[in-house]
């Protein structure tokens, strides 16, 4: 799913980090420390190359003398006039086109999008937050990046510097005045996505009672009723309506009704109300995943198929292999209804049997301490889909003549149980991963949850226009734009970045592996020794260090991107949210710091 274990409580992220790592301040020191080293080089370079070493030195001086005393003689009213400027600008600017833009987008697609695939609700929801990324990103970056270099060129900015005007609150006004824009945006962009995802899918069905059949019980007696509703938008949906009258709608694609009683009891067509699974905002709980393998034994992971994507791995059917989840923190009090769990299961078929029949598999607890379980549940595996299940505070025991409780004899008593399942047919498989099974805490507000999402749009816009603005107080506009989009891409590709200046496995570093792409080398064969040898590795060592450097301070954008979240109809933790503004500021105050230095290196600074 989403992710595989909760975010660490914030106090914990923030001080101590995972596994009694360095926490997240530390980590913001240290970047700070790098970020603002890194603008001291530059500045003095540049300063060098316009004035000479000795005065550059002496320029560098009064700079860091000053920047401790401009630091408490900010005043909020001159950011906020700067601020209002940048939003005029803006204005200028004709921003507004984006958000026509943005509805013409909207509308287009509503002839494309279409509501008969599986999930509908994550195709569209998908797709909105998708183009308001792309998009707000990159009116954040233009904004940015060719402001400043504008009004230096036009000689504007001489009406603002003969102010008593700071450099840092120059640089502060034009953060704070391209992200009230922004703001304005995305909030506009929000309720415009919002309504045309509900509206698109909205939707209903009509059952008729006349096409209704009976269900017969013991003795022919009539114990319900059963059928089909109308078809509407591309789908139906199969009712059954006990003998208390009270009605069961099943769930197809991705969604499910209520039918609306009618309270006089004589209706000859029932109407569903609108559909309800579309928007959700699950909250998880995850386990810890182990396998047996199919002899029986402990396994910290299944078996392979080939397939070259390993999140997954696999148990075989009709042996003793099984997947197995420990939860933790199991108690009465939590689950009043019982243990509500979700699972989605991968099924690899070696042969094809009767391709439209489903894989069977099976399901039941057991007590890590004593063994115990509940007897097996069988269910026919819906491949790459989410299936629910829940198991009610009495079970019957594995012969189904006993019945259990589920908490006094199934929870061990630190309050751990163990979910098994197993495949049944002889020749296929069932995949899993750490977060294909959860437990189901209940649900948040799915409105709310939506508006997170856009929090975290919000986070990776503002760090743009942070960027932007402080590349722009160096070099021109499109210059400030490329570093700005190549920044936000390395940003993107961070743990690929990250995972080649650490030094790949096979086929060395940047210099070696162009070696070896030159020679037809391949990537195992050690290169041969020689002077030629220690001079590619030396060169990579080097660049890897320098690499590693700038990895440390590359926003990590995808930890940012919450759509799947929204997509696969998962809250998004409070934890992660705070955490995830944080980060921001810390990147903000980075920035604006690298800015100040490169701002005071030109003339028109002074």
């Amino acid at each position: 799913m989403v992710v595989e274990w909760e975010p660490l409580p914030f106090w914990d992220w923030l001080i101590r980090g995972r596994d009694g790592a360095h926490g997240a301040l530390l980590s913001f020191v240290i970047i700070l420390a790098v970020l603002g080293v890194a603008s001291f080089v530059i500045s003095y370079l540049v300063m060098t190359v316009r004035y000479g070493p000795m005065q550059a030195g002496d320029r560098i001086y009064r700079v860091v003398a000053n920047a401790f005393s401009e630091l408490f003689q900010l005043s909020p009213r001159r950011i906020w006039a700067l601020a209002r400027l940048a939003v005029q600008e803006a204005s200028r600017r004709r921003i507004v086109v984006a958000l026509i833009l943005f509805v013409v987008i909207l509308l287009f697609a509503g002839w494309f999008l279409k509501t008969d695939y599986k999930e509908p609700g994550r195709l569209f929801f998908s797709f909105v937050l998708t183009a308001t990324i792309y998009l707000v990103l990159g009116i954040a970056l233009l904004l940015s990046a060719f402001s400043l270099p504008a009004d230096i060129k036009s000689k504007t900015i001489h009406t603002v510097i003969t102010k008593p005007v700071r450099a840092a609150e120059i640089i502060l006004g034009r953060v704070l005045g391209f992200t009230l824009v922004g703001t304005v945006l995305l909030v506009v962009m929000g309720i415009c996505s919002y309504w045309f995802v509900i509206r698109s899918l909205d939707h209903t069905h009509f059952i008729e009672a006349s096409s209704l059949e009976p269900i017969l019980g013991q003795d022919n007696a009539v114990i319900g009723r059963e059928g089909q509703t109308t078809q509407n938008a591309h789908h139906r949906h199969l009712v059954e309506q006990d003998e208390r009258g009270e009605w069961k709608v099943s769930a197809n694609y991705g969604h499910t009704h209520s039918v609306k009683e009618d309270p006089s009891g004589s209706a000859e067509e029932f109407e569903l109300s609108a559909p309800e699974g579309f928007t959700q905002a699950r909250v998880p709980k995850y386990g810890k995943l182990t396998f047996k393998d199919r002899h029986g034994g402990d396994k910290d992971r299944g078996i392979s198929v080939g397939n070259e994507w390993t999140y997954r791995s696999f148990i075989d059917g009709n042996t003793a292999a099984a997947a197995i989840w420990t939860f933790s923190g199991i108690s009465e009090e939590r689950y009043p209804r019982g243990l509500e769990l979700e699972l989605l299961v991968r099924v690899f078929r070696t042969h094809k049997g009767i391709i439209e029949q489903r894989i069977r598999g099976e399901i039941f607890l057991q007590n890590p301490e004593t063994d115990l379980r509940c007897e097996s549940r069988p269910f026919t595996a819906k491949d790459g889909m989410l299936d629910a299940r829940l198991f009610e505070r009495q079970v019957k025991d594995t012969r189904g003549e006993r019945n259990l409780d589920l908490f006094q004899d199934l929870v061990s008593e630190d309050g751990q149980i163990e979910v098994w399942v197993r495949c049944l047919d002889n020749g296929q498989y069932f995949g899993f991963a750490q977060a294909d099974c959860y437990l189901r805490l209940g649900d948040a507000s799915p409105m709310w949850n939506f508006w997170k999402s856009q929090i975290s749009i919000w986070v990776q816009m503002v760090l743009v226009i942070a960027i932007g603005v402080t590349c722009s107080t160096l070099v021109s506009g499109p210059i400030a734009a490329l570093f700005t989009a190549g920044f936000v891409l390395l940003g993107l590709y961070r743990a690929d970045f990250l995972a080649i200046a650490e030094g790949p496995k096979y086929g060395g570093g940047p210099v070696e592996s162009l070696y070896r792409i030159a020679t037809q080398m391949n990537m195992i064969s050690p290169l041969p020794q020689g002077p030629s040898t220690s001079i590619i590795q030396g060169l990579d060592q080097g660049i890897q260090g320098l690499m590693w450097v700038v990895a440390q301070v590359l926003p990590n954008f995808p930890r940012f991107n919450t759509t799947n979240y929204i997509a696969d109809g998962f809250n998004i933790p409070m934890n992660q949210v705070a955490q995830d503004l944080l980060i921001c500021l810390a990147y903000v105050s980075g920035l604006v710091v690298v800015g100040y230095f490169f701002l005071r290196t030109r003339e028109v600074a002074k």
